[in-house]
């Protein structure tokens, strides 16, 4: 069980991982990935979390979060337990859907960061969701297409950023992370992609 008062302190960063009730798939279909994201964009903005990295698996997801003053668990609470109700009712199921509540990891060091947004972007290809580097590229069901500039980022949601004409939190994590490789958007995107393309061998698919 995590430690409740470390993991809700703001600021921390922390790798959450959910599974499916006996590995069983959580999102069935595009539709259901989709509107996962969806209540996951509202939740962040509302809350103030940052995601840095996050990868859906047909019976898993794995996120890179920041909290802010909004405890972990209630943002994990609200986003598990939401789907979980919108996917029974739209599949036309009951009972659980999740495996337990969460397994979160905190992260001490901010080196970490980039080397588990590495590894949470590559989960899709160590799956074989997709062939190569350059299909994920493409890939709209985890953040490094948000990175390298394939893909509408979907976690900017249809609300109001906290202050108005400012950035959405999404977007401006999207550019914090891209600070670590450049301040220009050409070359610091392109020197993501060869961070990513050095870490296809190393690590596994969990």
């Amino acid at each position: 069980m995590p430690r409740q008062a470390r993991l809700d302190a703001p600021g921390v960063l922390q790798h959450v991982m959910a599974r499916g009730i006996e590995r069983r798939k959580i999102f069935w279909d595009d539709k259901d990935r989709s509107s996962f994201l969806e209540r996951f964009a509202v939740i962040l903005e509302e809350t103030q979390t940052q995601c840095y990295a996050w990868a859906l698996i047909p019976n898993h997801f794995h996120i890179l979060l920041r909290t802010g003053a909004t405890p972990l668990s209630t943002v994990m609470r609200r986003l598990m337990t939401g789907y979980a109700v919108t996917f029974n009712i739209r599949h036309r199921r009951s009972g659980h859907l999740f495996q337990n509540r969460y397994k979160s990891v905190v992260c001490e060091e901010e080196t970490y960061l980039l080397e588990l947004t590495r590894y949470i972007h590559l989960n899709p290809l160590r799956a074989k969701l997709v062939e190569d580097l350059k299909s994920l590229d493409k890939y709209p069901w985890t953040g490094h297409s948000v990175l390298v500039g394939k893909q509408k980022n979907p976690l900017v949601p249809e609300i109001p950023p906290a202050i108005e004409e400012d950035k959405y939190l999404a977007e401006k994590t999207v550019d914090e992370v891209l600070r670590h490789f450049g301040s220009a958007l050409n070359d610091a995107r392109q020197h993501y992609w060869a961070f990513v393309e050095k870490g296809i061998k190393h690590g596994r698919h969990v």
